[in-house]
């Protein structure tokens, strides 16, 4: 046969979608794994648009997730994520992935890892990217996860039933450490370009925070507009390689990966529009951010961003606390982005070593698109 086919479910999680496998299903060699799922996706593609496989052109679209028995004594599944470049033929398995996380709960219910009652249930979730553990909390009804209800959240035209995910010691889920050099800003120099301010902190994921004012902007573009604007995703790209050095995770620039760490433009609240043309007013939200995942502006926010940076404007000093609000009683801060609004959670204090996040939450929605087999040429597989 020219092809092989894989038993495969196709989730929304969040803002994103991806590919989900029984880890049975899957040889046990990551480099033979790594090219089923590029070739699975349709990666790579110069014209940025998948239409080869079950990718959707943009990094939140273009992702693969792996669920097998746990190999944590406190989980009940193993969760691995792997992020797949569009133009690229790279998988990435250096990061989790916030968005697809909501939807690891309800793959083991539905595919009989987890025994669920009707009810509330948990799902405790090694993620093994970043070995920390996840608790999905959702609802189950008929002895499946629940997905029609009344939440909504930005970037999702439809509702559905909410999802808790209780991200627990999220410190250092990438170097081991909250903040990777010591320090709550540092200063990156990148020659003619000029000298940046950037924050890097480690909480569920990797990021290197920078003003969107030290670009000329105001924090209130569209994922175009900063696309657009001259110079700026250049000397993004080259802060977010020096930040990555900075982390420990190569010695030089041409080391760092597509992924890790991600770069974000955070601003203190501005009236804006969202992509679906709702208008938001400052009295709104508590800070703004533009991710930028895989070297694009991002049209909504990666889970782990949100949680990221939740943490982030807790931790005194750093660029997203000078511009944030503070947050409410409840450690709640509504972050703007592109699609709208998302409220994250975190508990962040700072001891005799430095600074510590107990936990941060996030809430998603997740539905099951589609089950069957994917369709991987044999060339590309064991």
């Amino acid at each position: 046969m020219s092809q092989q086919f894989i038993p495969a479910v196709f989730y929304r999680g969040g803002t994103s979608k991806g590919v989900f496998f029984n880890a049975k299903v899957l040889p046990q060699d990551r480099d033979t794994v790594s090219k089923m799922l590029v070739a699975a996706l349709g990666s790579p593609d110069p014209y940025g648009r998948q239409l080869d496989g079950m990718g959707g052109g943009i990094s939140s679209l273009s992702k693969a997730v792996i669920i097998g028995p746990p190999t944590h004594p406190d989980a009940d599944v193993d969760y691995t994520f792997i992020q797949i470049a569009v133009d690229q033929p790279v998988a990435d398995w250096t990061n989790n992935c916030g968005n697809l996380s909501s939807a690891v709960g309800h793959f083991a219910v539905d595919e009989g890892f987890v025994p669920a009652t009707d009810g509330e249930a948990l799902v405790r979730i090694h993620q093994t990217n970043t070995r920390k553990l996840i608790h999905s909390r959702f609802q189950v009804k008929d002895g499946k996860a629940e997905t029609q209800g009344d939440y909504t959240i930005a970037g999702v035209a439809t509702p559905g039933s909410r999802i808790r995910l209780d991200f627990l010691d999220p410190d250092g889920a990438v170097t081991g450490k909250l903040l990777p050099t010591g320090h709550v800003v540092d200063t990156i120099d990148l020659g003619v370009d000029g000298r940046f301010e950037v924050s890097i902190v480690d909480a569920t994921s990797l990021i290197a925070y920078v003003e969107a004012a030290a670009f000329g902007l105001t924090g209130a573009e569209t994922p175009d507009q900063v696309e657009a604007t001259p110079g700026v995703m250049d000397k993004l790209e080259a802060l977010r390689r020096r930040a990555g050095v900075l982390a420990g995770l190569g010695a030089m620039p041409e080391a760092i990966g597509l992924q890790t760490p991600r770069i974000a433009l955070v601003s203190a609240p501005v009236a804006f529009e969202a992509l679906d043309g709702e208008a938001f007013t400052p009295d709104q939200f508590d800070v703004a951010t533009r991710m930028i995942s895989m070297q694009r502006a991002h049209k909504a926010i990666p889970g782990t961003g949100g949680l990221n940076l939740g943490v982030a404007t807790q931790i005194a000093g750093t660029i997203p606390n000078r511009l944030s609000k503070p947050a409410n009683a409840a450690g709640e801060v509504r972050v703007a982005n592109p699609s709208g609004l998302v409220s994250v959670g975190s508990v962040v204090h700072e001891t005799e070593r430095g600074w510590t996040a107990d936990s941060a939450v996030l809430f998603r929605t997740a539905r099951r698109l589609m089950q069957g087999e994917v369709a991987i040429p044999a060339s590309n597989g064991a």
